[in-house]
């Protein structure tokens, strides 16, 4: 990791400000299986607090572990008294009915690159680039990307790099080449940057 810092340091003063502020970096990964990925549905558009107590009366429903065989073992009646809206529960469905049937194979996404992680996880309803942008970086640890359509990165940018408007995905594209190959470590640090109000 301190490779990868140095490298950021070195390669964009504007980040380097960043990481001197934020510290030591410290990302919680979770594991690359189907309850992470059901849970990212979950707090797709909610707040943290919100999203852990839906997520947490699903576990009690479904089980723990959250597994594909305990979400199709129970009804949407069930799923819709946890606090799920109908548009999730039926993308958490589809995600169990997919992962049951072996059209999603969590064992393989490890030896996939990233564009085939994308690929494949997208094919369930409710995963968009995104979740599957944020299912590379904190599941499978993938150390280079950069969620183009992720709000914080945008509005972490626009702030440090003082730009007028939201910056659009070419132009984060091209700020973000001198951080190759470590995109997510610097997506990190600018997400982390928010929460400090001296930026």
């Amino acid at each position: 990791m301190r490779k990868a810092i140095q490298h950021l340091k070195k390669n964009d003063p504007v980040l380097a400000a960043i990481i001197e502020r934020v510290g030591p970096y410290k990302i919680n990964y979770g594991v690359p299986g189907f309850e992470h990925l059901a849970e990212s549905i979950v707090y797709q558009q909610l707040n943290g607090k919100a999203a852990a107590t839906i997520f947490a009366r699903l576990e009690a429903l479904a089980g723990e572990p959250v597994t594909p065989k305990g979400i199709l073992g129970i009804t949407e009646a069930q799923m819709r008294t946890a606090g799920l809206s109908k548009q999730k529960l039926s993308y958490i469905r589809d995600l169990a009915e997919k992962t049951h049937d072996g059209t999603v194979r969590f064992e393989s996404l490890p030896h996939m690159s990233d564009d085939e992680v994308i690929e494949h996880l997208t094919q369930i309803k409710g995963i968009g680039t995104w979740t599957a942008h944020m299912f590379l970086m904190f599941a499978l640890r993938r150390p280079n990307i950069l969620p183009t359509g992720d709000y914080g990165v945008q509005m972490a940018i626009k702030k440090a790099y003082k730009k007028r408007k939201l910056p659009k995905p070419a132009q984060m594209m091209k700020l973000a080449k001198c951080w190759e190959p470590y995109r997510s470590v610097a997506c990190w640090y600018l997400w982390r940057s928010l929460d400090i109000k001296t930026l």
